[in-house]
C-alpha cells in the first residue's frame, strides 16, 4: 500500500479517536476545538507548500478585520493580521530557491525600504515618546509597506494573479456595501453597538442617522474605500472588454457609489473626483477630460451653491465638504494651528506613535498627542516633521509618476485599462488621505501597495512570453 495512504489512514483514525474521546469527556466544544486545530494545521501545511494561499487569506482578513474587532472586543484579533503576513514571508523564505530575487530590485521596493529605515530611526526621536506606541505605529506606517511591496514581484507576476487581485477587491467591496445595507435596515450587532456606545456614536450617529461603517474599521475607511473601488470599476466598465463584463463592472461601480453615499464620508468625494480625473488624464482622452471636467464642476456647483437634495442626509454630508464655514472643517484648521506651534522647533517631528489613536493610548501625557490630526498627511507631519513629510510626499509622488509613465507605454489595451484603473485608485486614495487616515488603514493600504507593484510589473505582463522562467510560477 502507498505510504501516503497509510499515513492518511493513521492520521484520520487518530483524529477520529481524539474527537470521540473528547466529546465523551468534555462535550461538543472539545471536538470543535480539535477540528479547528486540524483545519489550522492543514492550512499551515498548504501555505508552506504555496505561499500564495497565505497572502490571499491575509488579504481577505484585511477586509473583515473591522467586523472581527467589533465582534470580539476582548480578543486582539488584529495580531492575526500580522501573523498571516509573517507566515507568507516564512513560506517565501522556505521556498526561496523557487524565486528570482533579482525581481525585487526596483524603485517601489527600494523606496519602501528607505521609508522603513527612516521610520525605524524615529525611535531615536528626542521628543521622548513611548516605544510601544512607536512599534504599534511602525507596523502600519512602514512595516506593512515593506513586506507587501515585494510580493507581486515574487509571487503574483502573472496576468491571472492580476485578474484575481482585481476580482478580490470588487467582490469584497460589494459584500461590504451589502453588509452596510443590512446595518441600515436591520440594525447593528451587539458588538457593533458596544463599539458605538464606547464613544464612537459621536462621529457615527449624526442627527439620528447612522454613518454606515460596514465590515471596516470606521465610516471614513468604508466610504473612502468604496469611492476608490468605484473609480476602479468605472474605468474597467469603459475598457475593451466583453459586454457582459462591462455590465458587471458598471453594476459594481454603482454598488460601491451607494456604499460611499451611505457612509456619510465627505472626503470620499475627493477620492472619487481625483481618481476619475486622473483616469481620464492617463487615457489621454482630453476631449472627454474637458467634457467630464465641465460636468464635474457643474455637479460641485450644484452642491455648493444650491440646496437641491438637502432632504437627503447623504447629500447634506457631501455638501458640507464644500462649505468653508463647516464647524468640523474649522476645528481641523484650529488643530493644525496648534500643531504648527508645538512643532515649530521639531523639524523631524515628535516621533511615531505620537499622533492619532496610538498617541492618546501610549503618549497621553504629551500635549501634542491629544490633538487629533484628522488627516494622514497631518499625522505624517506630526510624527516625522516637515523633513519627513517632504520625503514621504516625494516618495508617493515619484511612485505615482512612475506608474503613469509605465501605463502610457503599455501596448495591450486590456492590460492598459486595468493599470489605469489601479493607478487612478491609488491617486484617489492618496488625495483622500488629506481628509482622513485612509492609506494607513485596512484594506486601503494593502490595495494601494499591491496596485503599485502590479503596475510596476505591467511591462512584464505586456510581453508575458518574454518573462524570465524563474519567477515563482512553480510554487
Amino acid at each position: 500500500m502507498d505510504k501516503k495512504k497509510i499515513l492518511f489512514f493513521l492520521i484520520s483514525m487518530s483524529l477520529s479517536v481524539l474527537v470521540a474521546g473528547s466529546t465523551y469527556q468534555f462535550g461538543i466544544l472539545a471536538p470543535l476545538a480539535v477540528i479547528a486545530m486540524a483545519a489550522v494545521g492543514t492550512f499551515i501545511v498548504a501555505l508552506f507548500h504555496n505561499p500564495r494561499w497565505a497572502f490571499w487569506a491575509y488579504f481577505a482578513y484585511c477586509f473583515v478585520l473591522g467586523f472581527l474587532v467589533k465582534s470580539f472586543l476582548n480578543i486582539p484579533v488584529g495580531l492575526a493580521l500580522d501573523a498571516m503576513l509573517l507566515l507568507t514571508w516564512c513560506s517565501i523564505l522556505v521556498n526561496m530557491n523557487k524565486f528570482n530575487w533579482q525581481n525585487i530590485k526596483n524603485e517601489h521596493v527600494i523606496l519602501s525600504t528607505i521609508w522603513f529605515v527612516i521610520s525605524v530611526l524615529e525611535a531615536l526621536n528626542p521628543y521622548g515618546g513611548s516605544l510601544t506606541g512607536w512599534f504599534n505605529e511602525l507596523r502600519f506606517t512602514a512595516l506593512n509597506w515593506l513586506l507587501i511591496a515585494p510580493l507581486a514581484f515574487l509571487l503574483f507576476n502573472r496576468t491571472g494573479d492580476l485578474n484575481r487581485f482585481i476580482a478580490f477587491i470588487l467582490f469584497f467591496s460589494c459584500l461590504a456595501t451589502l453588509y452596510g445595507v443590512k446595518q441600515i435596515y436591520f440594525g447593528v450587532t451587539s458588538g457593533e453597538q458596544q463599539w458605538l456606545d464606547a464613544g464612537n456614536n459621536v462621529t457615527h450617529i449624526l442627527n439620528g442617522t447612522l454613518r454606515v461603517f460596514s465590515i471596516y474599521s470606521d465610516a471614513g475607511q468604508f466610504g473612502a474605500s468604496q469611492a476608490i473601488v468605484a473609480v476602479i470599476a468605472m474605468v474597467l466598465a469603459m475598457g475593451p472588454f466583453g459586454f457582459t463584463k462591462r455590465i458587471i463592472f458598471g453594476l459594481v461601480a454603482l454598488i460601491c457609489l451607494y456604499g460611499m453615499a451611505i457612509s456619510g464620508t465627505r472626503g470620499a468625494l475627493f477620492a472619487l473626483i481625483s481618481g476619475v480625473f486622473f483616469a481620464l488624464f492617463l487615457s489621454k482622452n482630453f476631449k472627454i477630460l474637458i467634457i467630464g471636467g465641465a460636468f464635474a464642476l457643474s455637479g460641485l456647483g450644484v452642491l455648493k451653491y444650491t440646496t437641491i437634495g438637502n432632504e437627503s442626509f447623504q447629500v447634506r454630508r457631501l455638501r458640507s465638504a464644500l462649505d468653508p464655514k463647516d464647524a468640523s472643517f474649522n476645528v481641523r484648521l484650529d488643530n493644525q494651528k496648534k500643531l504648527k506651534f508645538l512643532l515649530r522647533d521639531e523639524p523631524f517631528g515628535a516621533g511615531l506613535g505620537m499622533s492619532g489613536m496610538n498617541g492618546t493610548t501610549y503618549n497621553a501625557d504629551k500635549p501634542i498627542a491629544n490633538i487629533q490630526p484628522d488627516s494622514y498627511w497631518v499625522k505624517v507631519w506630526v510624527m516625522y516633521g516637515v523633513v519627513g513629510l517632504f520625503i514621504w510626499f516625494a516618495i508617493n509622488c515619484y511612485i505615482i509618476g512612475k506608474c503613469s509613465g509605465i501605463v502610457w507605454k503599455l501596448k495591450d489595451p486590456k492590460l492598459k485599462t486595468k493599470m489605469i484603473a489601479l493607478t487612478s485608485g491609488t491617486v484617489g486614495c492618496f488625495i483622500c488621505s488629506y481628509g482622513n487616515e485612509i492609506m494607513n488603514g485596512m484594506p486601503s493600504s494593502v490595495i494601494m501597495f499591491m496596485s503599485w507593484s502590479f503596475v510596476f510589473i505591467a511591462p512584464w505582463l505586456d510581453s508575458e512570453p518574454k518573462q524570465i522562467k524563474t519567477n515563482g510560477n512553480d510554487v
